[in-house]
């Protein structure tokens, strides 16, 4: 049991991989829709580039969306429409007109209501308002549009919606109505008793309405027609017109639709899942061939792989919502936020990985890939320098312009005209241009989540006025000033061999914090002409000068410093010795051991780290040369770097004898600068 937890502890890294590789296949399967994909590709217009096709099954021809419409307008049309009439309503209003007539003319006439012209004329007109029905709005039916009248749901009568009496137009009827009542005031009154008195006795019954509606359109068929087994559908060559296109259709809804069985579903979930264990594995096998670093980090990988599903569950959920809105989504992020952590070609090769998966899942996935990888292409292409803001806002409209290109040339291609051009995805791509600009926040909160720096917190890293350079200038101005200039010679090296100068030329500013804790102790710092190492032993001493390191590394801890910069305190001086005190020592002592005035490493591990090396030592050495020459500096740079490479420092960086090289020549270079050589003219 415990050789298993032993062997298990010893190879944790490797099982938390494959874990997280199984963890994330199975998720984005589970994204991924779960039928079978048809496997032609075709256009209207275009010739069938396949082989002949026969119906493989029967099926039914879809109808389009356009008849879909127009069927259930025409049934929209046609639907009846059911009104509830409150019989009670009328005998109210009846009772109410008598009495409300008997109060108004009592003066002004001899004879009893019942007997009298003008209550026969008003009740003449009660009639006739009633006789149809009083509607209590006005719903806007055309005049022909046939109407059930039902009391109690039970039917009573079928009319028009025309006959049916409007509640607005009651005044206007009544004037008309009372027009030949000589006397005005005698009209006005009665006029306005009609206002008062008529109320509506007939409103929509919306359920009946809704519900015979429901039952028209339900038999509405989607289909028209169908396709035996085994019939020819298309062959090859044909150009595939409007009858075929909407027959392929058919048979592509059907073949995608159909019910699977326990057997077929569990084929497609094999299937699904040996393609995107596929695409992750090819990115895992890329990291441990050409990324090792990366590969041994198991942050990184995940952060890798988190972004990747991030992606494309974003796709996921916008292609759930509606497809048309696809490109929406800011895949140019992903290409930027990798290459600002690790490097350009990681970036593309994750971005071309994350297409090819989403392919399985967005419509039109051809032209989906194309003008994504082409994006991707151009993201890294254009995007360099990731902390200058005006270089994203630029990147970003170049992004946004092929994307407006490419969709230009494959809607030509596809349709041969442009007339009938969908504008509106061109905005689409303006918006995934402005959502792409979240890069820079999403680079900060990743770099707090997953502990990782960029070139933006490295910007500000090299801030001379952060509170730590502050103090290191205060408290060892003259390891201040070293760091300064190591800075701007690792800085010039790294861009002459092509690595990353602004982690290089944080790593320089910063290498030297350990020197804090004693700083008189290290020459730069001496002022007064007291070396305090008169007073200790040659041991004692280099102690001192190797601590620098390790305090170097609990004061960055502290300040919070990203652990790539903290790489560069623990590996500027690699194993190597203190070699002024060892041979001080061995003067004296014939057995004395080398350990105790060696540096504990580790030794450098990057292009980045092993310049940092380079050019501390030939900074802090230039300062004993006397009377510098061409030649002597020339000689200088190579004797120490030599020495360097022959106590094997470089070993573990992945640079070359030729970039080393070239670093030598920038060095010899820039130290010439600095002690003002001229050329020595003859006498």
């Amino acid at each position: 049991m415990n050789t298993l937890l032993n062997k298990w502890y010893k190879n944790h890294a490797l099982v938390y991989k494959i874990l997280l590789f199984l963890a994330t296949t199975l998720f984005i399967v589970y994204l991924f829709p779960k039928t079978g994909k048809f496997k032609y590709s075709f256009e209207k217009g275009k010739p069938w580039q396949s082989e002949n096709l026969y119906a493989p099954f029967n099926f039914a021809i879809e109808k389009s969306e356009e008849e879909i419409e127009k069927e259930q307008s025409q049934v929209e049309k046609n639907s009846p429409v059911y009104f509830e009439i409150n019989t009670a309503i009328e005998d109210e209003v009846l009772d109410d007109y008598i009495e409300r007539f008997n109060v108004m003319f009592k003066d002004s006439l001899n004879v009893g209501y019942q007997n009298s012209e003008l209550f026969n004329k008003g009740k003449t007109l009660l009639d006739r308002l009633y006789a149809s029905g009083i509607l209590d709005s006005d719903y806007g039916y055309s005049k022909e549009k046939p109407v059930t009248i039902t009391s109690d749901n039970e039917v009573v009568k079928e009319i028009r919606f025309g006959d049916l009496f409007p509640l607005n137009k009651i005044r206007e009827t009544a004037e008309k109505h009372f027009q030949s009542i000589g006397a005005t005031d005698k009209r006005n009154r009665m006029v306005s008793l009609f206002f008062d008195v008529v109320k509506p006795n007939v409103s929509l019954n919306e359920s009946l309405t809704d519900k015979a509606l429901e039952e028209k359109l339900s038999e509405i068929s989607l289909t028209r027609g169908s396709i035996e087994r085994e019939t020819l559908i298309i062959a090859k060559g044909q150009v595939v017109e409007e009858e075929q296109y909407k027959i392929l259709n058919s048979l592509k809804s059907e073949y995608e639709s159909q019910v699977w069985n326990t057997a077929n579903y569990n084929w497609v979930l094999a299937a699904y899942t040996m393609l995107v264990a596929l695409a992750l594995l090819m990115l895992l096998l890329f990291l441990r061939k050409y990324r090792m670093e990366v590969f041994l980090n198991n942050t990184k990988v995940t952060f890798i792989f988190f972004n990747i599903v991030l992606m494309i569950v974003l796709t996921t959920l916008v292609i759930n919502y509606d497809s048309q809105y696809v490109y929406v989504v800011p895949l140019c992020v992903l290409p930027l936020v990798l290459k600002a952590f690790f490097d350009a070609r990681l970036g593309l090769f994750a971005h071309v990985l994350t297409v090819l998966l989403l392919g399985f899942i967005v419509p039109n996935s051809y032209e989906y890939m194309f003008l994504q990888i082409i994006a991707g292409i151009v993201t890294i292409l254009t995007v360099s320098e990731l902390y200058k803001r005006a270089n994203l806002f630029i990147s970003v409209g170049q992004i946004t312009f092929i994307y407006i290109i490419a969709y230009f040339a494959f809607f030509v291609i596809q349709e041969g005209q442009i007339t009938s051009m969908k504008w509106d995805t061109y905005g689409l791509f303006v918006l995934c241009g402005l959502a792409t600009l979240f890069v820079q926040p999403l680079i900060y909160i990743y770099e707090k989540i997953f502990g990782l720096v960029s070139d933006v917190s490295l910007l500000e890293l090299s801030d001379t006025n952060t509170k730590l350079l502050k103090e290191l200038s205060n408290r060892a101005p003259g390891t201040f000033h070293h760091s300064l200039n190591v800075a701007n010679l690792a800085e010039a090296s790294a861009n002459e061999i092509g690595a990353n100068a602004m982690l290089v030329r944080v790593g320089a500013l910063y290498h030297d914090i350990g020197k804090m804790k004693n700083p008189t102790y290290f020459t730069e710092n001496q002022s007064t002409g007291i070396n305090p190492h008169e007073e200790l032993s040659s041991t004692e001493s280099a102690r001192v000068i190797i601590d620098h390191v390790l305090n170097g590394i609990e004061i960055a801890k502290k300040y919070n410093l990203p652990d790539r910069v903290i790489d560069f305190i623990r590996t500027h001086h690699g194993t190597s010795l203190v070699y002024y005190f060892y041979m001080k020592e061995k003067s004296a002592n014939e057995n004395v051991g080398i350990e105790d005035f060696m540096y504990p490493g580790p030794k450098p591990f990057s292009k980045e780290t092993a310049i940092l090396m380079m050019c501390d030592s030939v900074e802090a050495a230039s300062k004993s040369l006397k009377e510098p020459t061409s030649s002597k500096i020339n000689e200088f740079v190579e004797n120490i770097i030599d020495k360097q490479m022959e106590s094997g420092q470089f070993l573990n960086a992945n640079i070359t004898f030729k970039e080393i090289q070239s670093i030598k020549k920038v060095l010899k270079l820039k130290l010439a600068n600095i002690y003002h050589l001229r050329i020595e003219y003859p006498e």
